[in-house]
């Protein structure tokens, strides 16, 4: 599943979290959500300004930024419909760019 575009419901959301429904791409590792009843996810936009913690894709022709500045845990529930996937080297600098922001 890591890797796998989803259609997310964020709705309802507070203040400057990132609203409706939208691609997100899951970035927890199988250990979390095959056990759990949530998933961890970015979101995902074709507008926006890039920056280094967004990384750009490009998913189904479509050129957008990975926003990992939108980073949520969210119910399985709110997985509508799987859209495909990331292509493994941007699904690499995801997950890179995920350690750079974490790291100590």
């Amino acid at each position: 599943m890591r890797g796998e575009v989803w259609l997310v419901a964020y709705d309802p959301t507070v203040g400057s979290e990132i609203q409706k429904t939208r691609p997100a791409v899951v970035i927890s590792p199988p250990e979390m959500h095959d056990y759990l009843r949530t998933t961890i996810v970015a979101a995902m936009t074709s507008k926006g300004h890039p920056a280094v913690y967004r990384v750009p894709a490009l998913f189904q022709g479509v050129e957008g930024l990975v926003l990992l500045d939108q980073i949520r845990a969210v119910d399985k529930r709110r997985l509508l419909r799987r859209l495909g996937g990331l292509d493994p080297s941007t699904l690499h600098r995801v997950l890179d760019t995920l350690g750079e922001m974490f790291a100590p």
